[in-house]
């Protein structure tokens, strides 16, 4: 297996860091260590006090999985797989499903590691959004795409949802006939479904893959939505019990098992997920009217539209240097990072060369908006 170098994540290591503001971000604002803890209950902080600095379980402590299977309607706990993050969760999962004589179907654009992973085993096809002014949040994928792409021996249909970059969020009809089209034929489906609960609209909220599919993996994590990446504590939920006794035996190769304070500390997060989630959801509310106001000022260098779901969104960029000279020249003189389009091009298809990553979920939005400002005004 063979993997390229992940473009974004390589940029990142240049820039994120050092940038003064990372108007890129694709998580929320994260809390203390001391704000997580008063979140807990006295049985939780008790746990923490007295937490062991040893080995856990593989899969992941069985509390752990019962209070992520708490999410799920009609899981248990043995229906869930802890990973270190989202990455090992897609990473594991894909090598469990696929071999080279199999063949996968993923969006484009997309996070690299969802279509890497699978095509460094074998073939895969990609199915590009489609940029559709009409459409909610600007982007639409027509069923029929994914079902032209299919072959005999397609495997996996592997989906974003809500999607990064785009934030993009299908309709529940183009779910259902895509979760139909995997049916009729036996396809797997992996669904990443980390910014699930960060939907502009509550309405709109999808049900995770794994409940409306058998045949369904629902990838979630902790770094996104409740706000608290520095946990690395992700999981697969699927009622595949062997698959996932695959998923796990494959993990004595990397990670093993995750850091035991990450779990107690996850138990805590998702036992107060609701407040999490709303402290989200109304941070990119305050967020959303100031970058709205930001594109409507500079609309002869944006085209801008407001992503259906996320903390991201990828508009266009109108200049004539191109984005990727722009981006680069924004953090290199005013210290503001953006994710240009080369970060998301694609071995699988064409992938817009005149857009770039936003994100709206930090706190020190209008700080970065300003610098942003006086960098057009130069």
């Amino acid at each position: 297996m063979s993997l390229p170098e992940f473009a974004l994540e390589a940029y990142f290591a240049r820039w994120e860091f050092t940038a003064r503001h990372n108007l890129c971000a694709s998580d929320m604002q994260s809390l203390t260590l001391t704000d997580l803890l008063a979140l807990g209950t006295p049985v939780q902080r008790e746990a923490w006090d007295k937490l062991w600095l040893g080995y856990t379980e593989t899969a992941g402590a069985p509390s752990l999985r019962a209070a992520i299977a708490g999410m799920y309607a009609g899981l248990q706990a043995d229906d869930v797989a802890v990973t270190v993050g989202a990455g090992e969760a897609i990473f594991q999962s894909v090598r469990s499903l696929l071999g080279p004589n199999d063949h996968a179907v993923t969006l484009i654009p997309n996070y690299q590691s969802l279509e890497a992973v699978a095509a460094g085993i074998c073939a895969v096809t990609g199915v590009p959004l489609q940029a559709d002014p009409g459409a909610p949040g600007g982007w639409s994928l027509d069923p029929d795409r994914i079902a032209t792409a299919l072959r005999p021996n397609t495997r996996l249909i592997i989906l974003n949802v809500p999607h990064n970059p785009t934030g993009w969020l299908p309709p529940r009809p183009v779910l259902d006939a895509i979760i139909e089209l995997a049916r009729s034929r036996g396809i797997w489906i992996l669904a990443d479904e980390v910014y699930r609960g960060l939907e502009r609209r509550e309405a709109d909220r999808l049900p995770p893959a794994v409940e409306l599919y058998e045949r369904a993996l629902s990838v979630g994590v902790l770094s996104k939505t409740h706000g608290l990446p520095g946990l690395r504590l992700g999981w697969v939920a699927c009622r595949d019990r062997e698959l996932l006794r695959r998923i796990v035996r494959q993990k004595d190769y990397t990670t093993l098992c995750a850091p035991a304070p990450s779990e107690a500390l996850a138990e805590i997060a998702i036992g107060a997920r609701e407040h999490l989630v709303r402290r989200s959801r109304d941070l990119v509310a305050r967020n959303l009217p100031l970058l709205e106001a930001f594109f409507a000022r500079h609309a002869n260098r944006f085209d801008w539209q407001v992503p259906a779901a996320g903390c991201i969104g990828f508009p266009r960029y109108l200049g004539g240097e191109g984005v990727d000279a722009f981006a680069d020249d924004l953090v290199e003189r005013s210290g503001v990072l953006l994710l240009p389009a080369r970060v998301y091009r694609s071995a699988l298809g064409p992938v817009p060369a005149d857009r770039f990553r936003i994100g709206f979920g930090r706190a020190d939005m209008a700080e970065a908006l300003e610098a942003f400002e006086a960098h057009l005004s130069r």
